[in-house]
C-alpha cells in the first residue's frame, strides 16, 4: 500500500529532475554546434591558385605553405587557366605571378569572407616582401549584398519551413501518397517564394529564376522529407530527432557565412552531409556560377529527399498492415439471438 501511494509522487519528481538535467544539457549542446564553429573559423586546406611560371611562383607558395594545413595549392599555367578554375568553384581565388607584379583573383561571389581572408593574406605578405598586389574579383557577389549577408541569413528560415512542411504532414494525419504529395505541394510553393523575394524583390541571387526556385524547392524536400519520414517510422521521437539534427548541426556546419573550408573538421564535412549545407552550396552555384560544382550538392539534396519520401510511404504502409492485422485478430460480435 506504502509503495504504491509513493509512486504517483515520484512521478513529478523525476520529471523534475529530467527538465533540470536535460535542458541544460540541450543548451551546452546548441552553444557547442553554434559557437565551436565560429571560434574555430580559419583555413583548412581551402582550395587556392597560384599561376605563373615555376620560378615566378616559388616564392610565393613557399610563403603560402608557411601557413601548414591552410591551403591546397592548385598550379596553373597562366591567369586564363586560374580565372577558369575560379569560375567552375575549383578554387575560392588563385594568386597570378608575373613580370609586372602580383595580381590576386578572388570570388567573392563564392564567399565575401573568403575573398576578404585572402586579401589579407597577401596584404600581410605583401608588407613583408615590400611588393604591392593587386586585387581583381573575378566572381563578384551581387552590389544588393555585399558581404553575402542576405543569402546566410536564408539558410535558417528555410530550414524551419522545411521543418514546418513535415512537422504539419505528421500532425495533421497524413499518410502514403497523400503526405508524399502534400510535401511535394508544399516546398514547390517554399521554392517559388522564396525565389521572388531573394531574386525578385530584394535581388540578393542573380543567376536563372527557376533554376533558383528549384534549388530552393529541393532543398526545402529534403528537410521535410527527413522529418515526417523518420516521424512516420519512429513517432514523435523521430520527428524531434529529425528537426534537432536540422538546427542543430545543419545550420550552424553549413558554412554559408564563411565556407565548408573554414570549418573545423568534422563540422565542414558533416554540414555538406546535411540539407542546410548542400542547399547553401547549390544556391550559390546556380545563382553565381552557372551551375558549376553543381552536381554533388543536388545528388545529397536528391538522396535526403528521395529517402525521406521513401520512409513516408514505408511508415504509412506498415501502419496500415498493423491496423488491418489489430482488426482481423479482434473476435466477432455475437449475436444474442
Amino acid at each position: 500500500m506504502s509503495a504504491a501511494s509513493a509512486s504517483p509522487g515520484r512521478a513529478p519528481a523525476r520529471r523534475v529532475i529530467a527538465v533540470v538535467v536535460l535542458v541544460p544539457l540541450l543548451a551546452a549542446l546548441a552553444l557547442w554546434a553554434f559557437a565551436w564553429p565560429a571560434a574555430r573559423t580559419a583555413p583548412r586546406d581551402l582550395p587556392l591558385g597560384v599561376a605563373g611560371t615555376i620560378a615566378a611562383t616559388a616564392q610565393t607558395e613557399q610563403r603560402l605553405a608557411q601557413r601548414e594545413g591552410a591551403f591546397e595549392i592548385h598550379r596553373y599555367a597562366d591567369e586564363a587557366a586560374a580565372r577558369d578554375a575560379i569560375e567552375d568553384r575549383t578554387v575560392y581565388g588563385a594568386v597570378l605571378v608575373t613580370a609586372q607584379g602580383t595580381t590576386l583573383l578572388t570570388a567573392s561571389a563564392a564567399s565575401p569572407f573568403v575573398a576578404q581572408m585572402l586579401q589579407q593574406t597577401m596584404a600581410e605578405q605583401a608588407a613583408a616582401s615590400g611588393a604591392r598586389v593587386e586585387t581583381v574579383d573575378v566572381v563578384a557577389a551581387p552590389q544588393t549584398d555585399p558581404r553575402g549577408s542576405a543569402l546566410n541569413a536564408s539558410v535558417l528560415p528555410l530550414a524551419l519551413a522545411g521543418i514546418a512542411a513535415g512537422s504539419a504532414v505528421t500532425l495533421l494525419g497524413l499518410r502514403g501518397f497523400r503526405a508524399v504529395g502534400a510535401l511535394v505541394g508544399a516546398t514547390a510553393l517554399i521554392g517559388v517564394v522564396a525565389a521572388a523575394v531573394a531574386h525578385s524583390w530584394l535581388h540578393v541571387v542573380t543567376g536563372d529564376w527557376w533554376a533558383e526556385a528549384g534549388t530552393f524547392t529541393l532543398a526545402a524536400l529534403a528537410v521535410s522529407a527527413a522529418v515526417a519520414g523518420l516521424a512516420a517510422l519512429a513517432g514523435p521521437a523521430g520527428l524531434a530527432i529529425a528537426a534537432s539534427v536540422v538546427m542543430l548541426f545543419g545550420n550552424p556546419f553549413s558554412g554559408a557565412a564563411t565556407a565548408p573550408q573554414m570549418l573545423p573538421e568534422p563540422a565542414g564535412t558533416i554540414g555538406q552531409w546535411l540539407p542546410p549545407g548542400a542547399g547553401t552550396s547549390l544556391l550559390r552555384s546556380v545563382s553565381f556560377f552557372d551551375g558549376a560544382a553543381a552536381t554533388g550538392p543536388v545528388l545529397t539534396l536528391a538522396w535526403w529527399s528521395a529517402l525521406g519520401l521513401g520512409a513516408v510511404l514505408l511508415g504509412g504502409a506498415l501502419r496500415t498492415r498493423a491496423q488491418r492485422a489489430e482488426s482481423a485478430s479482434r473476435p466477432e460480435p455475437v449475436a444474442v439471438g
